[in-house]
């Protein structure tokens, strides 16, 4: 991270010393009433969708929840997070950590050099990257819309991203502009946080998700990516062979998880596959039935013009006709 903005999160704020020199953590910074529910009307100015502030350290953070999304990222040293039930989670330096609207957490007492910056963010703020991310991209579908809406399903995600420079490179920037309280900060950190979530999705392998006990996230995930990775020949059974569960199992919590069944999930995913061949490519449409997935191209040829309405010819000719 850059030395500058690195020096200004790690300046000891006055909160921070009171608690150095033993005084009690005051609530009332971040909450009111009786519970301990981080209120963003306590962090954000009036009509802001996300800001920053720099982890609060030299005290064992208490239990709590919050309503709104927040992201961590760890600038250097690292921090222990007990979220939910799960096993403590230990963010080192360039990882992100996205707790949605519905996780309870306590974070164990950071030192001098354990520098982090918490983004608190309002879910409408996640609108624009869900029209970049699309609903054909069922991964960051499933993840966006979890942590924008505090489902249960996901409680929080952990992003191993301190190899990756592009990830580095779009939070940097997000905190530097609000730091500096730059023009047009919401509009430019809006794409930044679209740019980031494709970046995420396009190197998933770094994204560990989490979910409160019996929730199977993790297994919904695995499923997912199989669709995502390789849409002609993905199979349910090889992911619960993977993971020594019983097909009914995964396919129940898919359904709940998703609203679909993991064959309509696959399916949608390889129509949405075949119209972007259709739009980019000279390839004859048997050849992009098969490349999906579908070996019959009269088959292919009906669920297609069941979904939208058009044969695939058609949706081709259309688009000729129109460039012409």
């Amino acid at each position: 991270m850059d030395t500058e903005i690195l020096n200004t999160l790690s300046h000891i704020t006055s909160e921070e010393q009171k608690l150095r020199d033993g005084e009690p953590l005051d609530r009332t910074l971040y909450a009111s009433g009786h519970g301990f529910e981080i209120d963003a009307a306590k962090l954000l100015r009036q009509g802001q969708l996300i800001t920053i502030r720099p982890h609060t350290r030299f005290v064992a953070f208490p239990r709590h929840s919050h309503n709104y999304v927040e992201i961590m990222y760890m600038c250097a040293g690292q921090t222990t997070h007990l979220i939910g039930g799960g096993t403590p989670v230990h963010l080192q330096a360039g990882e992100l950590l996205f707790l949605n609207q519905q996780a309870s957490h306590a974070i164990q007492r950071a030192e001098a050099g354990d520098v982090a910056v918490n983004f608190i963010v309002l879910p409408q703020f996640f609108d624009y990257a869900f029209q970049i991310v699309g609903t054909s991209n069922l991964l960051g579908r499933f993840l966006l819309g979890t942590l924008k809406n505090g489902g249960a399903e996901i409680s929080h995600l952990v992003c191993h991203t301190a190899e990756l420079l592009p990830v580095q490179n779009l939070v940097e920037s997000m905190v530097w502009s609000l730091l500096h309280n730059e023009p047009g900060t919401r509009g430019a950190n809006q794409l930044r946080m679209a740019m980031l979530m494709l970046d995420l999705l396009n190197h998933h392998e770094c994204i560990e998700v989490q979910g409160e006990p019996g929730q199977g996230s993790p297994l919904v995930l695995a499923a997912l990516r199989e669709i995502e990775d390789n849409c002609r020949d993905a199979s349910l059974s090889h992911v619960a062979e993977r993971f020594h569960v019983s097909l009914p199992y995964l396919s129940a919590l898919i359904r709940q998880a998703t609203g679909n069944t993991f064959k309509e999930l696959l399916q949608q995913k390889r129509l949405d596959r075949a119209q972007q061949l259709l739009r980019t490519t000279r390839l004859p449409v048997q050849a992009i039935a098969e490349s999906v997935g579908y070996d019959t191209t009269s088959y292919f040829y009906g669920i297609y013009k069941k979904a939208f309405g058009i044969t695939p010819k058609e949706y081709r000719d259309h688009l000729c006709n129109s460039d012409n």
